[in-house]
């Protein structure tokens, strides 16, 4: 009984390490796919960035040129929020200056009106 007992832990086992191998390859295989999406991804971010930094003579482009050219856009696109945020300042002040200036035409007519 304690062989049968043995060989049944023994044969449970061995299809324990059998699914740990399968697990294993599927991992393996997905770590494969992960890299070149990663690698495709890079190349691609690099190509719409700045095409000219692609990748030289094919060579591939490295996680550093990545997140260099996607820091120099974020700087760029925060630069223009800033510089957007002024304009919209600047276009609120003549505006309100237009409106001081429109009502102060307005009593003009009206006191030239009532002059007339």
């Amino acid at each position: 009984q304690a062989e049968e007992e043995l060989k049944a832990a023994s044969a449970r086992q061995a299809l324990q390490l059998q699914e740990m191998g399968r697990r294993e390859r599927l991992l393996r295989a997905g770590l494969g796919r992960a890299k070149e999406q990663l690698e495709s991804f890079k190349s691609q971010v690099m190509r719409v960035c700045s095409p000219a930094a692609a990748g030289v003579a094919g060579k591939a482009v490295t996680e550093q040129q990545v997140v260099e050219k996607v820091r120099q856009i974020s700087d760029e696109n925060q630069q223009s929020q800033e510089r957007e945020k002024v304009l919209q300042e600047e276009l609120s002040s003549r505006l309100a200056k237009d409106k001081e200036v429109s009502a102060s035409v307005e009593v003009f007519k009206k006191s030239l009106r009532e002059l007339q």
